[in-house]
């Protein structure tokens, strides 16, 4: 039997380690990845989070090991990004098995479920599952129908990625398609926590006074990473039938093979709405998202249909209080917008209802439970029932 721990039971002469495994370097689930490791470590768990080298946060209450590859691609080549991205995945999974054994680790915590290459690399993990190591991932995305090669290649990744595992924690309840049968495997419902941030330094008002917006404009913000599965052409689109309306775009570039920030800067002169956006693409820092949110009325989660997991934009929303228009396909977002009241709910794929949607704000306003749903989504929360589930047996 393995040994239990946090604070909940003895753990007197225990090993009470837990190796927390994150290759992200940006975006939301290295975000994540910190937030629920402090969580962790303040429960009593030595937890020791293997990372890259360029991982943005600094441990607070956790170790950190920087020893996993760079996420971040300096070529615009779309087939070298894909050979940079193989390298990275099969080094990261023999740096991640050499920690393991040079330090005994015996409970390791995947911050986010892969099955990417997995027939290449679940080996090694089956070998020390096997060994008796307990392994755990956070499953973000419980769909898995992002098609990469054959389906059969595909079909088999998913079943490998997951044949490891002994626990996965998701955030709604949802039948995992693992690729194959998998028994043994303990599926658990964790609340994705809001992430935190610095007070912003510009007010509302300098905010918008630096960007050319008026004081009285309703301002929705796109927020995060630019890629095609947030439909971003659709909002301008809808910007072009709601004339009161500016859009604020905060984020990182496009990955290669994605429409870029440039197609969506040409679109919206042909649309004649360009004078209502603001652009900000480009790495932000913790302060420039503070001044963001500060200064936008209304956040745009304006996913497609193929979008069936958390959100972790949402959960930026929430630490400032900010009401959301929402699309995507069945999921956590959809159910959480609708069970707090954080705003308007929308048809995926579809600009006619985020117009309808911005022309509700305007007309009515949103008025968010955001007191309840925070108290009953907290890292805290999250921490005591995976600890829970480790010492389960």
């Amino acid at each position: 039997m393995n040994p239990e721990i946090g604070h909940s039971k003895e753990t007197h002469g225990q090993d009470r380690r837990l190796l927390y495994y994150c290759p992200a370097s940006l975006g939301g689930i290295a975000d994540y990845a910190h937030e629920q490791a402090k969580a962790l470590a303040a429960t009593g768990l030595k937890v020791t989070m293997l990372c890259p080298v360029d991982y943005p946060h600094s441990p607070d209450g956790y170790d950190q090991e920087k020893a996993l590859e760079s996420q971040t691609s300096n070529s615009s080549n779309r087939w070298i990004s894909r050979f940079t991205l193989v390298r990275r995945i099969l080094k990261d999974a023999r740096t991640l098995d050499r920690m393991m054994v040079s330090k005994g680790y015996t409970r390791v915590l995947f911050a986010n479920y892969s099955e990417y290459l997995a027939p290449l690399w679940a080996w090694r993990f089956q070998r020390r599952a096997r060994q008796g190591v307990v392994f755990s991932a956070v499953v973000h995305d419980p769909v898995r129908d992002y098609v990469v090669g054959p389906l059969w290649w595909h079909r088999r990744s998913i079943a490998a990625g997951y044949s490891f595992l002994r626990d996965a924690f998701v955030h709604a309840p949802t039948e995992l398609d693992t690729g194959q049968p998998m028994p043994t495997l303990k599926v658990t419902v964790i609340p994705h926590g809001p992430f935190s941030f610095p007070q912003p330094s510009l007010s509302r008002e300098q905010f918008r006074a630096k960007y050319e917006i008026p004081e009285s404009a309703a301002v929705f913000l796109s927020f995060g990473h630019i890629r095609d599965g947030k439909n971003l052409n659709l909002i301008l689109d809808a910007l072009k039938e709601v004339q009161d309306v500016w859009l604020l775009i905060a984020g990182s570039e496009a990955t290669p093979g994605q429409r870029q920030s440039a197609d969506y800067i040409q679109q919206a002169a042909k649309l004649d709405v360009a004078k209502r956006c603001r652009w900000m693409v480009r790495f932000l820092s913790p302060d420039d998202v503070s001044n963001c949110f500060n200064g936008c009325d209304v956040v745009a989660l304006t996913y497609s249909s193929s979008f069936r997991s958390a959100s972790g934009v949402l959960n930026v929303a929430a630490w400032f209080r900010k009401p959301v228009i929402a699309s995507c396909g069945q999921s956590n977002l959809g159910s959480m917008v609708e069970n707090y009241g954080l705003g308007e709910r929308m048809l995926p794929d579809d600009p006619e209802s985020i117009a309808q949607a911005m022309q509700a704000y305007m007309q009515k306003g949103f008025h968010p439970r955001w007191d309840d749903y925070v108290k009953e989504h907290s890292w805290e929360r999250n921490a005591q029932l995976v600890i829970d589930t480790f010492n389960h047996e």
